[in-house]
């Protein structure tokens, strides 16, 4: 095998459909699993793209495509009542390909940063690039066939831009977040997963830095699901500022405090650690 070569042209067929097989069935579990579900349609999972995203990385564009579509079906599966909304034939099909289709078959778009030498960069933009292409069908997809239905005519083109927004944003958030963490502890690119390696530390030095880590995006993304679900008005759906009233801010503060606690704990522990062993 030449250096240019990619490692990953190396794994079997039947390698691919079971580690696919098993992204597309976490990716759908997650999304089933939403953190939180706002009143008039969109809801804020926990990365639930990410493992699809992770499939078409390692395995480029046409397999993530595949595997896209597939995830986009049994979204739509999922979505099937949204159809019964729909005042014609041509409707039903444009809610098909501009609600699912499209916009879930955009984790193929992680194949687009297979090259990027640092994984954590490669990954925060893959994440961010798919989930803004879904943003974007989503919103064309307001503006057009919900437009009359659960989004005003008027303005419909701002309306969708800010309703989609009140549960992608911080779904893109979260996602990246995710993204970023979980490239920074495990090697995609190579055809065997492998845990990336670092610095010569002491292994429990690794498991710190891993779970200061987790924490760290944990309490930075129940900060996200707390608040964005609040900016969208339960009645009419529209975005409402003046909802982060209703925030839980004391659990907020609260879940921030203790996390960043236990951070400092387990880096000062770890330091203590390193210094006591090189002497």
């Amino acid at each position: 095998m030449s250096k240019t070569e990619n490692p990953m042209k190396s794994v079997k067929l039947t390698q691919k459909l079971t580690e696919s097989s098993i992204m597309l069935a976490l990716a759908v579990i997650l999304s089933v699993l939403k953190v939180a579900e706002l009143p008039y349609g969109g809801s804020i999972t926990l990365a639930s793209m990410l493992p699809m995203i992770i499939i078409s990385y390692r395995y480029g564009f046409g397999w993530g495509s595949l595997t896209g579509f597939v995830y986009a079906l049994i979204q739509m599966l999922f979505g099937l009542k949204n159809l019964s909304y729909a005042t014609s034939v041509v409707a039903a099909i444009a809610i098909i390909l501009l609600d699912y289709i499209f916009a879930f078959m955009a984790t193929c778009l992680g194949a687009l940063f297979r090259n990027m030498k640092k994984a954590p960069v490669a990954f925060g933009c893959a994440a961010f690039t798919v989930c803004l292409v879904r943003y974007i069908f989503h919103v064309i997809s307001g503006c057009t066939v919900w437009a009359g239905l659960s989004i005003p005519t008027t303005d419909a083109f701002f309306y969708s831009l800010i309703y989609n927004a009140t549960y992608m944003l911080p779904e893109t958030i979260v996602t990246i977040l995710a993204a970023i963490y979980i490239s920074s502890l495990l090697d995609f690119s190579s055809p065997r997963l492998s845990a990336v390696k670092t610095e010569r530390l002491p292994l429990y030095a690794h498991i710190l830095n891993a779970v200061s880590g987790f924490l760290f995006v944990a309490a930075l993304a129940t900060a996200v699901v707390m608040i964005f679900p609040h900016l969208q008005n339960a009645e009419t759906g529209e975005f409402d500022i003046t909802g982060i009233a209703a925030v839980n801010s004391s659990v907020i503060l609260i879940v921030a405090i203790v996390a960043l606690a236990l951070i400092c704990v387990l880096q000062i522990a770890k330091f203590i650690a390193l210094s006591k062993s090189k002497k």
